[in-house]
């Protein structure tokens, strides 16, 4: 297969949109959650997305399936919270293995039936590596600062477990994703490179952090050029963000990551900001509106879409970016 680092001097590639929303059209119930395996599960399993790479696999592959139809050139894994540290939750640390091992055989199978049909247009399995719902740099309590509710050395374990799990079940390359505290992301990243050590491989990263609100800061207080020079010290294949905001109030942080970055760059931005609700109301049609702006400037290398993005929104960019050339890369990625 070509190898992406090649295609992206050619043309900008397409991510796949939300897994969560399209899930959320199944509506499942906690008895499809626990599907025949864990129906006498001690904890609420609805809300698990993960599991359902277990227990509703056909579902799963079916929502890889529609976005790839759609014209994503990569999909991610359904292992957004695939850690011993998220999956304590749920008391399911012991299944991490399985759950990022079986995910990523899932979107592999898919990704290489749409490859056989068309090799011209390769496609890409990326191993989703949540941020976790701890944070290393920051206390979760206002009374005790210097408190930390994980180490570095935890989150480098459990990200190690997870990066190995999603290689041996065909990822091609891991995106380290939706970072609000760069220093959980440096432990995804030592993990991995003690990985690639330890099996004298090379594999594609893509780094994706979040910006939280209208400071232009992550949560754990960095700028967009801050967190990009946090992180360059690892050969890694793009930087960029998702989530939290939507194509428009991302411009000016893929702005600045864009002019001073040697990687690609990559935008998975929400479909506009969600309403009262908690919903997304933007249009394919209006997110492609404002990804055209990235396109016309050559702010980017690869774009998809992130909360409230379905194939229909996908579907849009495709459309869009293939008109239009990718970002330049000073040096190949």
């Amino acid at each position: 297969m070509e190898k992406i680092e090649d295609i992206l001097q050619n043309r900008i590639l397409v991510l796949d949109g939300a897994m969560g929303t399209m899930l959320q059209r199944y509506k499942f119930t906690e008895v499809d959650f626990r599907g025949e395996r864990f129906k006498d599960w001690p904890s609420d399993l609805q809300g698990n997305n993960d599991l359902l790479s277990l227990t509703q696999p056909q579902a799963i592959a079916d929502v890889h399936r529609v976005y790839l139809e759609a014209g994503a050139d990569i999909i991610e894994t359904n292992t957004f919270s695939g850690t011993t540290i998220a999956m304590a939750d749920y008391g399911m640390e012991e299944l991490v293995y399985e759950l990022n091992y079986e995910s990523a055989k899932i979107a592999k199978q898919v990704a290489e039936e749409f490859t056989k049909k068309d090799p011209s247009k390769p496609r890409y399995v990326a191993g989703s590596i949540g941020p976790t719902n701890k944070t290393a740099s920051m206390s979760p309590d206002v009374n005790d600062p210097g408190y930390r509710a994980v180490s570095f050395d935890e989150l480098r374990k459990a990200y190690k477990e997870q990066v190995e799990a999603l290689l041996d079940g065909g990822a091609d390359l891991l995106l380290v994703e939706t970072i609000f505290d760069t220093l959980n992301a440096k432990a995804a990243l030592f993990a991995i490179e003690e990985v690639k050590e330890e099996r004298n491989i090379e594999v594609p990263i893509m780094v994706s952090g979040t910006i939280t609100d209208a400071s232009g800061r992550t949560l754990s207080g960095q700028t967009a050029e801050a967190f990009l020079i946090s992180i360059s010290h690892i050969p890694i294949l793009s930087v960029g963000f998702n989530c939290a905001l939507g194509a428009k109030q991302l411009t000016p942080h893929l702005e600045v990551i864009s002019a001073k970055s040697d990687f690609a760059t990559s935008a998975h931005p929400n479909a506009g900001l969600p309403n009262a609700f908690g919903e997304y109301d933007e249009t394919p049609e209006q997110m492609a509106a404002q990804i055209k702006e990235y396109v016309e400037k050559g702010l980017v290398n690869i774009v998809g879409g992130c909360c409230g993005t379905t194939p229909e929104h996908i579907k849009a960019i495709a459309d869009l970016v293939k008109e239009y050339q990718p970002r330049k890369l000073l040096t190949p990625a």
